[in-house]
């Protein structure tokens, strides 16, 4: 029995060491959203700026540069940012990159790219902002250049205004414009079905989800697509359902690890940190990339004391 037992230690350990080289490839990446809340470097008075809207103080945009730093993301989907300088007081050059919408607008959806990962451009998804008049916003859309492959990228942010009315009946004119916006979004789904790419759609969606939800009923007609937040209400500023989203389709749906969903919250409680801060968390998952990333781009994906999520 004694031999036979260092038989089985001998190729267990002979095993693991096969196993080794295979799991030290495993790499993940963090991806992230985060609605920064009318970000912007406009003085109070300026134009195109609402007049209930009170810009950052300084010591602000540190606070929110330090979170920044914990969120410790590799893929960051922003929305509500008034173009690359705003983005960078939170971002800096030295560490990430920084790709925004040319919309004419104040509230810009962007996607914020650590140093070191490859990545393309693509065209704004204009056809999402359905009604210019409306200034709604187009989506930005990159492609990752992965070792095991290109990941697709769409960053948006959507209609706000009708949250969870029905879809199907409701006139009021925020659940239009979001209905409108449903179909340019599975062209783009239905095209990277097509395409075989893995791809991710987040951000902003302005729409709680929760089964049997119009909204994602419709998305997953043009693919199987997995939400991360399914099932879930984030502590953002308390218990509240999800209305910031990470949807995951093609075999980028396999790559989501299982329970990685955080919401950061913030430490300053009160009634004026929505605005000082942002009124909405960042919301992230890892990704488990098959055969890793250049050892020179990955980077670790450790959750923050202040990252959480309610089930």
């Amino acid at each position: 029995m004694t031999t036979l037992r260092h038989i089985l230690r001998g190729l267990a350990w002979l095993i693991l060491a096969c196993l080794l080289p295979a799991l030290a490839q495993a790499e993940e990446l963090k991806v992230a959203t985060w609605n920064l809340n009318w970000l912007t470097l406009r003085t109070q008075d300026a134009a195109h700026l609402p007049a209930d809207v009170k810009p950052r103080a300084p010591e602000d945009f540190d606070r929110l540069a330090h979170y920044a730093d914990q969120l410790n993301a590799d893929v960051i989907a922003i929305q509500e940012v008034d173009g690359w300088d705003a983005a960078a007081r939170l971002f800096p050059r030295d560490r990430y990159s920084i790709h925004m919408t040319r919309d004419h607008v104040v509230q810009r959806v962007g996607i914020v790219v650590r140093r070191g990962l490859r990545y393309d451009r693509n065209p704004d998804v204009v056809a999402i902002d359905a009604n210019p008049a409306e200034h709604l916003r187009s989506g930005a859309d990159l492609t990752l250049h992965l070792a095991a492959g290109d990941l697709r990228v769409l960053a948006v942010h959507l209609k706000t205004g009708c949250q969870d009315k029905p879809l199907a009946r409701s006139t009021r004119r925020p659940c239009v414009q979001l209905r409108e916006q449903i179909e340019p979004l599975q062209a783009w789904i239905a095209d990277r079905q097509q395409e075989g790419v893995p791809f991710l759609v987040l951000g902003d969606f302005n729409r709680r989800m929760e089964r049997p939800d119009q909204f994602i009923v419709a998305l997953r007609k043009a693919a199987p697509l997995l939400r991360a937040t399914e099932g879930r209400s984030s502590p953002c500023w308390g218990n509240e359902a999800f209305i910031d989203h990470i949807l995951a389709g093609g075999a980028a749906r396999d790559w989501i690890v299982p329970g990685s969903l955080r919401v950061m919250t913030y430490r300053e409680q009160g009634p004026e940190w929505p605005d000082r801060l942002s009124d909405h968390c960042p919301v992230s998952v890892r990704l488990a990339i098959p055969d890793g990333l250049p050892a020179a781009t990955a980077s670790p994906s450790v959750a923050s004391p202040t990252e959480a999520v309610q089930p």
